[in-house]
């Protein structure tokens, strides 16, 4: 991860605290508890996207917005050499032992008002992925760039190589991961109804 890394936990809790809201109202309105939300706040635990999303939710703001830097009404352009020196986000994959498997490279994070989140993900091998389910509101687009990636869907597995792409409901429990011990590269288009 770079030195230009998001730390979302101190980005929750700056947005928290600007709204005048306890971590014990965050934690009734998403559903988590004081302590998830404490570790996360404090960069201790690395949430995967299912409880940034609630948390987004009891907080009235959208998911991108613990990204975003500033707010561009128009088209938002990207440039390749901007999005490699511009701050990426690691999420964990609810592993102990794992401090992260996604690098996370937000492709529009100055777009105002917007409902999807495209990123960039880079996928760190993992020799024994220890993974847990989770479901969101909304849909994911994924389109392989490099590698081999497993998704996990419901009772399903499905095994994209390069150039391979799959969208689906993020209501049913998904994982997205490696195949084992083995990096990737994804584009990543995820909706969330706000």
């Amino acid at each position: 991860m770079s030195d230009s890394s998001i730390f979302v936990g101190s980005k929750i809790k700056g947005i928290r605290e600007s709204k005048n809201l306890s971590v014990e109202e965050i934690a009734e309105s998403s559903g988590l508890s004081v302590e998830q939300i404490n570790s996360i706040e404090n960069d201790q635990n690395l949430p995967s996207l299912g409880p940034l999303i609630k948390i987004a939710r009891a907080l009235g703001v959208r998911l991108g917005t613990f990204m975003d830097d500033n707010d561009a009404l128009g088209p938002v352009v990207c440039r390749a050499e901007e999005r490699e020196k511009n701050s990426s986000i690691s999420f964990s994959n609810g592993a102990a032992d794992a401090r992260k498997h996604m690098e996370y490279h937000p492709l529009a994070q100055q777009k105002a008002g917007r409902h999807m989140e495209p990123f960039i993900i880079d996928i760190n091998p993992e020799d024994k992925p220890d993974f847990k389910l989770s479901a969101h509101e909304g849909e994911e687009f994924i389109y392989v760039m490099q590698g081999e990636v497993e998704i996990e869907y419901g009772k399903e597995k499905y095994m994209l190589k390069e150039g391979d792409s799959i969208f689906y409901d993020s209501i049913v429990k998904h994982h997205v991961h490696g195949a084992p011990g083995k990096s990737a590269k994804i584009l990543a288009v995820i909706y969330i109804p706000f």
